[in-house]
């Protein structure tokens, strides 16, 4: 433990570093990232199979842990992206002239020292890197043991581009994958700003109750899409198949799509395309006596709502009107993203302004909901909660400010 506090107090020591770097340095250290890492896409791929070969491929964290070549090629698109965005430094986000004289700046600034602590994710190595350096903040990762050999791989990496920048190599650090390690980071008060956990709902809530660190949560994805009775029926199945089955193990995956009952009628064609890509269905006694006798349609009980699947499963519901849709929504939302397919513009108003979570949305798929397609480049996490940053956190939310008061002599009376 005493060895850990060491390590986070060179990370916070290093990290003042950064504030003196220039957005040129930067630039180039995440263009030898992509250099590098492409270089040594063999040896992360290796490692990365050691971490697989321990998991079982039926675990839904065993598509989040996978690496491959494609997907290293769209981490290293990322880090481009992240390096294209304008610095979210020293923007002035206000400014004002007192009467007395001082001029006043409300300025963006790093947070500080940022903690991760996640699970089977070796893609968050990469894109927290990018986005704490592009930030200035120092860095403290806590991955998962499901990922220790990809991780430290890909920090192999990382450190290999610092050091031939000559940037601290020591602000950005990996901490064993033990569960020491994260309990030390959790009480790491005065030399870790801020912990933002990355997994499962078990995961978050872990963080959330142990840590003296202030936590920003990154909440679990129970995600529900409403078919309303005015829906476009080719609209829903394509958005009802895309939100449940591009990435069924990531949180903005559907878990519950609800049904008004005027279109269980359309319910057999929505769901076909499902049942063909292997989707377990849950359906609750309205929609199931609609559906045809199928292995993979069963009978819905209470908990399958309010259950984050992640993997091709999904439960549905009935609903007599939009504010029945409403309420199983407040129910069972964990503020992720909730969609509406609905042609009724009222309808979907009321929807967007009344469901309360990160991300709403109007006749699209909740699969949107990724800092990259928001055009914010990698993302730390996306955030359920309301202080700080809500839904994707990418560069401008790893900031905070402070004040900056210019005078000229003046006292206080």
């Amino acid at each position: 433990m005493h060895d850990l506090t060491y390590r986070f107090a060179e990370v916070r020591k290093a990290s003042r570093q950064l504030l003196a770097i220039s957005e040129p340095q930067i630039q180039a250290t995440l263009s030898d990232l992509v250099e590098l890492t492409m270089a040594h896409s063999a040896e992360i791929l290796a490692a990365n199979q050691q971490d697989l070969t321990a998991m079982d491929p039926a675990d839904p964290k065993y598509d989040r842990l996978l690496l491959s070549t494609e997907r290293l090629a769209a981490i290293c698109q990322e880090i481009k992206q992240v390096s294209s965005l304008p610095s979210p430094l020293h923007r002035i986000l206000e400014e004002k002239h007192l009467e007395n004289g001082l001029h006043l700046q409300k300025i963006a600034v790093p947070l500080g020292v940022v903690g991760i602590i996640y699970e089977a994710r070796p893609n968050v190595t990469f894109d927290v890197f990018s986005l704490a350096l592009k930030s200035g903040n120092g860095l403290v990762l806590k991955g998962g043991t499901d990922a220790q050999h990809s991780n430290a791989a890909i920090m192999g990496v990382i450190h290999k581009a610092l050091a031939k920048n000559k940037l601290p190599v020591k602000a950005f650090q990996l901490l064993p994958a033990g569960r020491e390690a994260a309990q030390a980071l959790m009480e790491a008060v005065g030399l870790v700003d801020v912990i933002i956990p990355r997994g499962s709902q078990g995961l978050i809530d872990f963080v959330r109750a142990h840590s003296k660190v202030p936590v920003i949560e990154t909440g679990a994805g129970i995600v529900h899409t409403y078919f309303d009775e005015s829906g476009d029926l080719e609209k829903a199945k394509a958005i009802v198949f895309n939100a449940k089955t591009r990435r069924p193990s990531v949180c903005n995956s559907l878990d519950c799509l609800i049904v008004h009952q005027s279109r269980l009628a359309d319910l057999n064609e929505m769901v076909e395309p499902l049942l063909s890509a292997g989707v377990e269905i849950f359906a609750d006694g309205e929609s199931f006596a609609h559906l045809p006798k199928n292995p993979l349609i069963q009978a819905a009980t209470p908990d399958h709502f309010g259950t984050e699947f992640l993997s091709l499963k999904m439960s549905i519901k009935t609903v007599a009107n939009l504010q029945e849709a409403l309420d199983h929504i407040s129910q069972y939302s964990s503020q992720h993203s909730e969609a509406i397919i609905s042609e009724n513009q009222e309808h979907i108003d009321t929807f967007l302004q009344q469901v309360d979570a990160a991300a709403v949305y109007a006749n699209a798929s909740t699969g949107f909901t990724d800092g990259n397609q928001f055009g914010l480049g990698a993302e730390i996490g996306i955030s359920t909660q309301k202080l700080h940053a809500r839904g994707p956190m990418a560069l401008n939310e790893l900031t905070s400010y402070k004040w900056v008061i210019r005078g000229n002599g003046q006292v206080r009376k």
